[in-house]
């Protein structure tokens, strides 16, 4: 089942965060619960937010990557791709997920994967936090954005 396993949440306080929302704009609706619940969470956190939309998810690694290097703190990356009928979906979806992996590793600083890779809209519906959704994955990359800033943050806190 989707979801199970994930970690109990708890109150952040994300004051004094610089946060960016990348977020694509293909898959209007889903893209939007998307966005939605990162905002809800990150609000909740007090960080303080810019967002920033691109056309998909392609273009997330480039965008998180100049905000990191423009001082922000983190990036919650949202998108939305649903498998076709040509090997587009695997292009992409790989190249989502490698770039973010990537731009976090050589940043230093965390990116929140908020990229949904589905089989057919409804599988969208159900993680996007919407109305009567299962799960909401926007707020989950928000929050994990905001704990891993906060242990990067206590890291720096504990050098010699």
């Amino acid at each position: 089942m989707a979801g199970e396993g994930r970690p109990e949440t708890h109150r952040l306080d994300g004051r004094g965060l610089r946060i960016a929302i990348v977020h694509g704009r293909w898959h209007e609706r889903i893209a939007d619960g998307l966005l939605e619940g990162a905002r809800r969470a990150l609000a909740e956190t007090g960080a303080e937010v810019v967002e920033l939309p691109v056309p998909g998810a392609f273009e997330l690694p480039v965008v998180a990557q100049g905000a990191l290097e423009a001082g922000f703190d983190g990036a919650v990356a949202l998108g939305v791709i649903i498998r076709g009928g040509t090997p587009h979906f695997e292009y992409v979806s790989h190249a989502a997920t490698m770039g973010l992996t990537e731009v976090a590793v050589r940043t230093g600083k965390p990116v929140g994967f908020g990229v949904l890779t589905l089989e057919d809209e409804q599988q969208g519906i159900d993680r996007a936090g919407l109305p009567g959704s299962k799960e909401d994955k926007g707020r989950e990359a928000a929050e994990a954005v905001v704990e891993a800033a906060l242990a990067l943050r206590s890291l720096s806190s504990m050098r010699p």
